[in-house]
């Protein structure tokens, strides 16, 4: 196992407790049973969660991953129930060093991002390892291919791995304080040789992201917010907000299968993931109907003019508020941690 620097807490524990207070006080995530809800993942060994990737076998299964020194596993996590119904155990590569992101490719293959450099720089390079989404859903040990990865720009801390559902290429979006950026791979990854990723795009401070399954849109969070941007010819074009739901650590992002929704996920013991429908969206147009169905003609309640209508709606200002708070607080804080 590795040894790796530890950062001094310092200032950074208010945040830190802070941001466990508001978490704390997020509402309960709960399964309904159904495909693709909110639910909390079980396993007692994922305490940090670090990407998520919907399967393209099996409905309703989502890949996710601990972030550092936990080693070459990867987990398939029912939705309906929130348990780990198989455990992968990837052979054939080197000792994983700080695995951040997973996506599946147009080929079937998952592809897992060991791309981490909290240092900004430490590492000459990182990799990605790659394997067949199993068949079937059980324990298993599998021979991942390992590619080398590096920066034309030189080294740099990255926690969003996504693979085009299209065009199978690879891209990264690194983090940074300042706003990061979008590299891209060659066409196909290779053994034998250094895989250079070259930066075609600039993007905020993300933690994680994910391509719809149509390869049209983008989408990219953060630990407060999150963006979709339109996607074509690997370029970024127009980009929207996202109601990304406040989390604990927020590290993780995935579309649903069948594009409907982004399932946002993050660390911690018993983390929660939930779902936020996209525009458009299958439960976003059965809703419409219903309110359709149930709304009288002419209604000019208050609530139909936006007004707190006592069922928590006006609690969003508060919420922005917190956050933005937060992240003052944030950058406050690593404004004096870099004065010290």
């Amino acid at each position: 196992m590795r040894s790796y620097p530890i950062r001094p807490a310092g200032p950074v524990a208010p945040l830190a407790a802070l941001l466990l207070l508001l978490g704390a006080a997020s509402p309960a995530v709960a399964a309904d049973g159904g495909p693709d809800r909110d639910f909390t993942i079980e396993d007692p060994r994922i305490t940090e969660s670090s990407g998520l990737a919907a399967s393209r076998l099996h409905p309703g299964i989502y890949w996710t991953h601990n972030d550092s020194d936990d080693g070459p596993y990867v987990f398939a996590v029912d939705s309906r129930t929130g348990k780990t119904v198989a455990t992968i155990t990837m052979r054939g590569i080197g000792e994983p060093r700080d695995v951040e992101g997973i996506s599946i490719g147009p080929d079937g293959d998952i592809y897992v991002g060991d791309i981490g450099d909290n240092l900004d720089g430490t590492w000459s390079h990182v990799w990605i390892y790659r394997f067949p989404e199993p068949k079937a859903l059980r324990d298993a040990t599998v021979t991942a291919t390992q590619y080398d990865v590096q920066y034309a720009d030189g080294p740099r801390n990255a926690e969003s791995l996504m693979v085009h559902p299209k065009t199978g290429r690879v891209y990264i979006a690194s983090k940074n304080e300042g706003g990061g950026g979008l590299y891209a791979g060659p066409d196909k990854l290779t053994t034998g040789s250094m895989n250079v990723f070259r930066r075609v795009g600039e993007v905020p401070w993300v933690t994680d992201g994910a391509f719809s399954p149509d390869g049209r849109s983008l989408a990219l969070r953060s630990y407060f917010s999150a963006r979709v941007y339109d996607f074509e010819n690997g370029r970024l074009g127009e980009s929207r907000a996202v109601a990304a739901p406040f989390q604990r650590q927020a590290e993780s992002v995935t579309y649903t299968a069948d594009g409907s929704a982004l399932m946002f996920g993050s660390e911690g013991a018993r983390s929660g993931v939930v779902r936020v429908e996209v525009e458009g969206g299958r439960q976003e147009k059965e809703e419409e109907k219903g309110e359709q169905k149930e709304k009288p003609s002419g209604s000019g309640s208050p609530a139909a003019q936006g007004e707190d209508d006592g069922d928590g709606k006006g609690s969003v200002g508060l919420g922005a508020v917190i956050i933005i708070g937060v992240g003052a607080l944030w950058f406050a804080l690593r404004r004096r941690r870099g004065e010290g």
